[in-house]
């Protein structure tokens, strides 16, 4: 009898369909239990028809007549209550009788303890207790040499295994350890593909937004024109716990079990070609769709980058891949979804069933408090998983303000970006009290933090934001001299939001090489999304700067650079303030684009000798300071400060209090350092 074999290495693997076992509880099914022994019944009868085979030809007449065990075969049949695991396993992989039987006389040893000395003697060697092909050859009806090339589904998919010997007749066969337990109704996941394949399970629910996603995938896989070629699915967006939340719940819909296949750990070098056929018979012996994260799969490493369009490129079955970007250069049909978060109005809701139940096991159930939704929600963008990790920090707290700061501080540090060397995080305790600016400009910062509180409720609940993200990222821009207090604004504004704040380290964010200034730039951005943290992109105007006339390609990349960060701003949904000492320098179009522009005059009169007076903390000793003199010196409060805490060393080195004699040292220190004339005796 011939049989086609399975397709080559060179040729795509597809992943065949077959028949789950019963699920616990099922309406109309039986237990697992009943199942269980049922297909141990099966498997024995199926056993005993080959052993009376090999029985047969050793002394021509077996114990117990064929037509008893063909009727033990088919009583046992009959009894399951589902297809058993040999008939499952025949028809995922499309095994020929013979081969069926040749993978039972593989098992045969391992399950009854008499089948070795059986098979020493139908092959008339002691020394040869396994089965062999000669031996199958020999017994077993309708026979075919194809069962054992290496392209056919016993050795390409690694069912049996084939053992050292003088000939491929003659060599030792035996059933792969995994499919042995298979064969019994034993299901665990190769531990050959531990380290970087998991089980996922499914979440009970989904916001509605990630549902219509499942619900797109559930349409693309069950279209009866798509039942031999399934499109690979991308899910595409920064949520990870989302994308692979929203896989989980489609493929329960669909029936499958879903194998999470971590990108960034897949195995690279000779024995990859092995790793990735043992993937695929999981796959298949589970029922199982697999995603493939990318999550964290560093895109400079070519290697691991290879290995996963080759997975991808050679495969058929169902598959989905989850990761920031889309996958290119596929020799398959795609379809690319982007996932974002979950909306205002629901991360609203998920934040009112959490805290619902954590305050139903409290001393005070009821609602959760409104201010405390609308103040998280107004400020992270989080995930569903992130929102229940956050409320994992609740407890032992009750009701009241500590729950509003512990959830606070518990979301700041889950969505605290991770910048590396691209920024620093500024520690800052400074209060309006210390920001000495006129009126109209204190305004306009009070104006820019009442924004960035409540615009969950105008972009959400109003719905101002329903037209799309253009033009709704909260953006300033803080101009004036240098030592002015933009900076220390933008600690202030930290501080008032309870916001972190990272300082851009644009040395590190320009990069000479083409594309790589936007990567930066991404990676920041990506980073902060979720809300977390406000971003300070100080001395701006060495990044922003005007759009040139193009005379060659890196006056071409410069304005690319440029108009990347103009939309990122447009759609940034968090708060990002640059500093610039040329306003002028900076392009128009992107001025447009800012939210708030503050300037940040120079000091007059007045706000220098206020800025002199708190320069001293209460704790300095001080002698017969004149701030009305001091306020003469024209220099800028960073000037001023530097000033203080150089007249503090000099006191402390003498052993006395500040004096206007210390400052005038420090003030001479400090013009020289400017190149200006050196102020009078104070």
């Amino acid at each position: 009898m011939s049989h086609s074999a399975p397709p080559g290495d060179d040729e795509r693997a597809q992943l065949p369909k077959a028949p789950s076992p019963p699920r616990p509880g099922a309406s109309g099914e039986r237990s697992p239990e009943s199942w269980t022994d049922a297909n141990q019944r099966y498997l024995s009868a199926a056993l005993a028809r080959v052993r009376g085979r090999i029985e047969r030809h050793v002394a021509q007449e077996p114990p117990v007549p064929e037509d008893t065990l063909e009727r033990a075969l088919e009583e046992a049949a009959r009894a399951m209550p589902a297809p058993a695991a040999l008939e499952r396993l025949g028809a995922i992989f499309q095994l020929s009788p013979f081969e069926r039987e040749v993978l039972l006389l593989c098992a045969g040893p391992e399950l009854d303890g008499t089948f070795a000395a059986l098979c020493s003697r139908a092959q008339g060697d002691p020394r040869r207790p396994n089965p062999t092909f000669s031996l199958a050859l020999a017994t077993l009806p309708s026979p075919h040499w194809s069962a054992l090339n290496p392209g056919a589904a016993l050795r390409r998919w690694r069912l049996v295994e084939l053992g050292p010997g003088d000939s491929l007749t003659t060599a030792p066969l035996r059933v792969d350890e995994r499919v042995l337990h298979y064969l019994t109704g034993v299901q665990y996941l190769d531990e050959r593909l531990t380290g970087f394949v998991e089980p996922l399970r499914h979440t009970p629910s989904l916001v509605p937004s990630h549902q219509r996603l499942a619900e797109r995938i559930v349409g693309l896989w069950s279209a009866p024109e798509r039942k031999d070629a399934l499109p690979l699915v991308q899910l595409c967006g920064s949520d990870a716990s989302g994308t692979r939340a929203i896989a989980a719940a489609a493929c329960a819909e669909l029936g499958l079990s879903l194998l999470r296949v971590l990108a960034q750990s897949l195995p690279t070098g000779p024995d990859t070609s092995e790793v990735m056929r043992l993937l695929w018979r999981e796959a298949a012996l589970t029922r199982s769709a697999l995603l493939l994260d990318c999550h964290g799969l560093d895109s400079s490493d070519s290697g691991r980058q290879a290995e996963v369009l080759r997975l991808l490129n050679r495969s058929e079955g169902p598959i989905l891949v989850v990761g920031p970007d889309r996958l290119r250069a596929l020799d398959r049909p795609s379809v690319a979804l982007d996932v974002g978060r979950p909306t205002s109005l629901e991360q609203r809701t998920l934040w009112s069933e959490a805290l619902q139940h954590h305050l139903a096991s409290g001393a005070e159930p009821g609602d959760p408090p409104e201010p405390v939704l609308e103040s998280l929600v107004s400020q992270f963008d989080l995930s569903g998983a992130t929102i229940q990790e956050a409320c994992h920090h609740l407890q032992g707290h009750e009701r009241g303000e500590a729950l509003e700061s512990t959830l606070w501080s518990a979301c700041r540090a889950l969505t605290r970006p991770r910048l590396g060397d691209l920024a620093q995080r500024i520690e800052s305790s400074a209060g309006w009290d210390g920001l000495i600016l006129p009126e109209p400009q204190r305004r306009l910062l009070r104006e820019l933090s009442a924004q960035v509180r409540h615009r969950a409720r105008v972009y959400g609940t109003w719905r101002l934001g329903a037209q799309g993200a253009r033009g709704l990222g909260i953006t300033a821009m803080f101009a004036g001299p240098s030592g002015t207090g933009k900076t220390l604004a933008a600690e202030v504004l930290a501080q008032e939001l309870r916001l972190d704040l990272h300082r851009i380290d644009l040395s590190q964010v320009v990069n000479k090489y083409i594309g790589e200034t936007e990567k930066n730039l991404r990676r920041i951005f990506d980073a902060a999304e979720e809300g977390g943290t406000l971003l300070l992109f100080d001395e701006a105007d060495a990044l922003f700067g005007k759009r040139s006339e193009v005379s060659d390609s890196h006056d071409r990349y410069a304005n690319i650079e440029v108009s990347y960060l103009l939309q990122r701003m447009e759609s940034y949904r968090g708060l990002a303030i640059l500093t610039t000492n040329m306003k002028d320098a900076l392009d128009t179009a992107f001025l447009r684009r800012l939210r708030f522009v503050v300037e940040f005059p120079f000091p007059g009169p007045g706000e220098r000798r206020e800025l002199w007076r708190r320069a001293f903390p209460p704790e300095v000793p001080t002698e017969g300071l004149d701030f009305g003199k001091l306020a003469e010196l024209s220099v800028a409060g960073g000037n001023i400060r530097n000033i203080a805490l150089n007249a503090a060393f000099l006191a402390a080195s003498e052993g006395t209090g500040v004096r206007m004699s210390h400052i005038w040292r420090a003030a001479q220190t400090e013009f020289a350092k400017l190149d200006r004339p050196l102020p009078p005796a104070l």
